[in-house]
């Protein structure tokens, strides 16, 4: 019998690269696509050799088209991180509505089932804590982040009415601070920036007073939990994401703990909308899919550490102006 056909847009992306590995451990064959606007063939060059993954370089804001049957296709194609959708908000707001609609539209013609890659984001700058998938968020549409958050509720709003007028199998998983080897040094994310300032002997930025909270889930957890919820019966977005909390002070003196250097950490102006808090609440998770994370912060920022010191000394040179 013929292996089951996934799509994963944004397959050289940090996350799609994860779920192409997955999905190949697990006997499917692959379909990666990605414009590499912010991808990067690097995170998927190892597999241009295994002959159940195929590569297209497309935008699946202006088309998609696939040859022969599909089983299966992940949205996770978007600029993700603040520095990338500040500098290109138009396309960010393209592939959260035309592409979702391409995906839903192939969907239909192919009889597969949808998941789309939400966001921690739809919640804004959360007014309920920790956020529940009933909670409707606290979003500036015209923000800075606007162009992100509301992209992705409208992929949301766009993917449910799919389910409900046209029968479509759909999933929508809203994902919290992930992170892992592949992460972009120079992507402006708290983690990275950390990590890459530390590298390079540089103070951590911080913003505000360090009081504002992540959480952050290790890759694996974050790619298990996806991997179960398209699987599972279950239409309505679930959180996906590690419940402990830690403030972006605390986050910066484990990373200088980690890594054993003696920098300060040294406060800037608080960004416009930045979220003061930011946690799941995975019981849904846990009780539908029976999933919960399992890798600790400690052993993930060791793995994804020394991901970071095994760059060459010009990816280290790279830097990005702190924006989460």
């Amino acid at each position: 019998m013929a292996n089951k056909r996934v799509l994963i847009t944004g397959a050289a992306g940090f996350l799609g690269s994860h779920l192409c590995d997955r999905f190949l451990a697990e006997g499917y064959d692959v379909v990666g696509m990605d414009n590499l606007i912010t991808g990067d063939l690097k995170n998927i060059e190892h597999l241009f050799k295994v002959k159940e993954f195929e590569f297209y370089h497309n935008d699946v804001s202006k088309f998609i088209h696939v040859p022969g049957d599909i089983d299966y296709i992940l949205h996770f194609a978007s600029p993700a991180s603040p520095i990338d959708y500040l500098k290109i908000p138009i396309q960010t707001l393209k592939v959260g509505s035309l592409g979702i609609h391409n995906c839903l539209g192939l969907a239909r013609v192919k009889n597969a089932r949808v998941l789309i890659a939400s966001t921690s984001e739809i919640y804004g700058d959360p007014m309920v804590h920790p956020q529940t998938e009933e909670y409707w968020g606290n979003v500036n549409p015209v923000g800075p982040r606007g162009v992100y958050d509301e992209a992705k509720r409208f992929q949301e709003a766009m993917t449910m009415a799919y389910h409900t007028f046209h029968g479509l199998e759909t999933r929508i998983v809203r994902i919290f601070n992930t992170y892992g080897p592949r992460m972009r040094l120079n992507d402006g994310r708290v983690l990275p920036a950390f990590i890459g300032q530390a590298l390079r002997g540089e103070d951590l930025t911080m913003f505000g007073d360090g009081s504002q909270t992540r959480s952050f889930c290790y890759v694996s957890d974050l790619v298990e939990g996806i991997y179960r919820l398209l699987l599972s019966d279950y239409a309505q977005p679930v959180n996906i994401g590690n419940p402990d909390e830690i403030s972006i002070r605390e986050f910066g003196e484990e990373i200088i703990k980690l890594t054993g250097t003696n920098q300060k950490l040294v406060s800037k102006p608080l960004p416009t909308d930045d979220p003061k808090q930011r946690k799941p609440d995975i019981s849904k998770a846990k009780a539908i899919l029976g999933w919960e994370p399992k890798v600790s912060r400690e052993e993930g920022l060791r793995i994804t550490y020394d991901y970071f010191k095994s760059l060459s000394p010009e990816e280290l040179k790279k830097t990005a102006h702190r924006f989460d």
